[in-house]
């Protein structure tokens, strides 16, 4: 990204912006009252739509290094598994983002049928996110 790694960070580290970078299908809203101070162990609520679903969410902030990284687990949610881990890195004036998402399905071994579908729905929101971010940081 052609931005500050500050810059960048600051845009991650308000979790509001997480609702207007999400896919309008699932219908993301986040429960947790404002202003929300990421931090580690800060708790935020959220209800999404998943292929119909509705579904409450509940993440904590595992790890928290400004403005080098920070991860999210699910608490509660749709997943037996979500651990997220986002990086950012100089890069000469530059930042180089990086998503690592962990995550396992449900109902074993249901959930592992439902992989690839999952994968994929995954992998349309990270897409719309970079898109997104990009729009509402101006590059």
């Amino acid at each position: 990204m052609p931005l500050p790694l500050e810059k960048v960070f600051e845009f991650f580290s308000k979790a509001e912006n997480l609702e207007a970078i999400t896919p309008p299908e699932l219908k993301f809203k986040i429960l947790t009252p404002r202003p929300i101070v990421l931090t580690t162990g800060a708790l935020i609520d959220y209800r999404l739509t998943l292929s119909g679903v509705p579904f409450g969410w509940r993440t904590r902030i595992t790890h928290w290094d400004p403005p080098y990284a920070f991860v999210d687990e699910q608490l509660k949610g749709p997943y037996a598994v979500w651990h997220h881990t986002h990086t950012f890195a100089d890069e000469g004036g530059k930042t180089r983002m990086d998503d690592e998402v962990l995550y396992k399905l449900p109902l074993w071994p249901l959930g592992e049928v439902a992989y690839p579908f999952v994968k994929g729905k995954v992998e349309r929101i990270f897409r719309y996110r970079r898109v997104k971010v990009r729009e509402m940081l101006g590059v």
